[in-house]
C-alpha cells in the first residue's frame, strides 16, 4: 500500500510539471486589488487570525488555482467563495502576484508537539502507511511550484489542522488523484495536529 501511494506521489509530480502556466500579473495592480482581502489574509499577506491562511510567499500558480476552485465550486467556504465568484482571470494573476511577492512571517511549534511533528512530516507513520510530508511539500515546507504543491512552512497551525481534517473529511476535494485525502484517511487527530504545529513552526 505504501509502495504505491508513494508511486502515485511520484506519478503526479511528474505529471505536474506539464501544468498549464498562468498569465503573469501585476504585482502593483494586486496590491491595489487585495484592499478586500486584508480584513481576513492581512495587509501584506500574513492573516491576523490562525483560523485564514496566510498567504505571503505562496506559490502564484497555487493562490491562481485555488481561487479558481472556489469560483467553479470545487472549493467551498462561505467567505471565500462569493470574493472568487467576482474575479476575472486578471485579477486572479494579480492578487496571486502580489501576495507571493510578500515575505511570510511564520510562528512557532508547541514545544510538546515538537517531535512528533517532526518526525511525521520528515518521515511520516511507516506503519500506517502515512508517507513524509516533505516528500511532496519539501524538508523546508516550501513546496514545489512545477508541481503546484503549496508552500506550507510558518502556516498557521489551526489553518493546517483544518485543511487536514476536511480532506480527512472528504469536504475538500481539490487534491489531485485524491492524494491528500488518501494520506489523511490514515492520520489519527494527534497526528494532524503535531505536523500542523511543526509546520507553523518551519522556516
Amino acid at each position: 500500500m505504501t509502495a504505491k501511494l508513494v508511486a502515485a506521489v511520484s506519478l503526479v509530480a511528474v505529471l505536474g510539471c506539464s501544468l498549464p502556466a498562468h498569465a503573469a500579473g501585476s504585482k502593483e495592480a494586486g496590491q491595489a486589488k487585495s484592499a478586500t482581502c486584508m480584513a481576513c489574509h492581512g495587509a501584506d499577506g500574513n492573516s491576523p487570525n490562525p483560523e485564514w491562511p496566510s498567504l505571503a510567499g505562496q506559490h502564484p500558480s497555487y493562490i491562481v488555482q485555488q481561487l479558481a476552485a472556489f469560483k467553479a465550486g470545487e472549493r467551498q467556504n462561505d467567505l471565500m467563495t462569493p470574493m472568487a465568484m467576482i474575479l476575472s482571470d486578471e485579477d486572479m494573476a494579480d492578487l496571486a502576484t502580489w501576495f507571493s511577492s510578500q515575505t511570510l512571517r511564520g510562528g512557532e511549534t508547541e514545544p510538546s508537539k515538537l517531535e512528533a511533528g517532526q518526525r511525521m512530516f520528515r518521515g511520516g507513520n511507516v506503519a500506517t502507511g502515512i508517507p513524509a510530508c516533505a516528500g511532496c511539500h519539501g524538508p523546508t515546507g516550501r513546496g514545489n511550484p512545477l508541481a503546484n504543491y503549496p508552500s506550507i512552512h510558518g502556516q498557521h497551525a489551526t489553518y493546517v489542522a483544518n485543511q487536514l481534517r476536511a480532506y480527512r473529511a472528504s469536504t475538500r476535494k481539490t487534491d489531485p488523484n485524491q492524494m491528500m485525502r488518501n494520506v489523511t484517511a490514515r492520520m489519527t487527530d494527534e497526528e494532524i495536529d503535531a505536523v500542523a504545529s511543526y509546520v507553523q513552526g518551519l522556516r
